[in-house]
């Protein structure tokens, strides 16, 4: 699509023609939008990053040694307002 210019829709066109539009769309089309022959907006293909399933995030995530520690834990939990959790004490 580079190089060329975008589909061009009146408002009015656009809302009648608002399947069309989306499938050309999903094809990798923009497609612009005017009032009175002034664009106001761009229709664009969204570009998804989809995961690949289990083990996508290897090597994306870098965990330290006390990731799962209290302290750690204590500390999200009071990021997000909620109280640590209790400590359980030896008899």
């Amino acid at each position: 699509m580079a190089g060329e210019a975008a589909a061009q829709f009146n408002i009015h066109d656009a809302k009648t023609n608002l399947s069309r539009i989306i499938e050309r769309v999903e094809h990798g089309e923009e497609i612009v939008i005017s009032r009175a022959g002034n664009p106001v907006a761009k229709v664009i293909p969204l570009r998804r990053t989809t995961r690949t399933g289990r083990g996508s995030l290897r090597g994306a995530l870098d965990l330290t040694g006390d990731w799962d520690s209290d302290e750690v834990n204590d500390e999200v939990a009071r990021d997000f307002g909620l109280p640590g959790r209790p400590r359980r004490t030896a008899p």
